[in-house]
């Protein structure tokens, strides 16, 4: 019973610096973040990849945005790796040996339509015979049609090339279309070369 009293007294102090520490914090500023430990872990200096403007002294060469190893792919993309380059030999080649990976089931084709329709149709019209609205209207030079001498019997791997760099006036739809999709527009296109 003697030592209650100093119990009593060492809880109510504890209370109290507890109290004391958590007022300490507080502060009519609401942005105020009040005592921190370790400032520097809550602070920290950011490096925006996409923005450069000195030298950044943590990378080997300077760089915000540090390049993949060479010879990485992208997560998903194992499948897709393309060998090929954006040149006239490259495109030659890519006739000759790349295939498609997907079969001509109606699930592909009817995607490759809906995706043809999306992304192709606005120049080579919705049957691929270069009558797209932009063509109609003069706003752009007409595109082969597909059942043409010149495309009818265009390789797949030449369609996949053209789509992924971009042919004569086409630019490249490799932003838009990932290759299962080109595959797709390829497997949809076949048909119309037959008609």
């Amino acid at each position: 019973m003697k030592n209650f009293p100093f119990a009593l007294n060492l809880t109510a102090v504890s209370i109290l610096a507890i109290s004391m520490l958590g007022f300490s914090g507080c502060s009519k500023d609401p942005n105020s973040t009040g005592i921190e430990y370790a400032p520097n872990m809550y602070h920290s200096v950011a490096y925006e990849s996409l923005t450069q403007r000195d030298p950044n002294p943590h990378t080997r060469d300077g760089k915000n945005m540090i390049e993949p190893v060479k010879g990485t792919i992208a997560r998903g993309q194992l499948d897709y790796i393309y060998p090929y380059a954006n040149t006239p030999e490259d495109y030659e080649r890519a006739g000759l040996e790349v295939f498609s990976p997907l079969d001509s089931t109606e699930e592909n084709i009817a995607e490759g339509k809906r995706l043809f329709l999306q992304y192709c149709a606005v120049c080579h019209g919705e049957n691929g015979m270069a009558d797209g609205p932009i063509v109609v209207a003069e706003k752009f030079p007409a595109p082969p049609a597909y059942n043409s001498e010149r495309l009818k019997n265009l390789p797949e791997g030449k369609m996949f090339h053209s789509i992924t760099y971009g042919k004569n006036l086409m630019g490249s739809y490799a932003s838009q279309v990932n290759p299962s999709e080109r595959w797709k527009i390829i497997r949809f296109v076949q048909t119309l070369q037959k008609q």
